[in-house]
């Protein structure tokens, strides 16, 4: 899995996108603080949580873009963690996850 962090445009908000490997799927997440529980986030966007959802980077780079200024490559960046993957099989956890998940 890999998983970027950018600073939200509007000042507040943290927004990651990644590559998730056993999903098969590109994801975003956009989190900000809280406004009445100190120290906890709340979820704003989360696109990618469905196996191969988010099924190419740019597709991806496109949602996070409402929330983040990103740099002109991470689409290249995100493919190539994606390339990285390419050799890996999973494991116990993964499989267990997978089962469950498509129940």
């Amino acid at each position: 899995m890999s998983r970027h962090q950018f600073p939200g445009l509007d000042g507040a908000s943290t927004v990651f996108i990644g590559w998730d490997r056993p999903m098969q799927t590109f994801f975003v997440q956009v989190l900000r603080p809280h406004p009445h529980l100190a120290g906890e986030e709340e979820t704003v966007a989360w696109h990618g949580t469905a196996i191969g959802e988010l099924a190419n980077a740019r597709e991806a780079v496109t949602i996070a873009s409402r929330w983040a200024s990103l740099p002109s490559d991470l689409a290249i960046r995100l493919e190539t963690d994606r390339l990285k993957t390419l050799g890996q099989s999973d494991g116990e956890a993964q499989l267990a996850a997978r089962r469950f998940i498509t129940r």
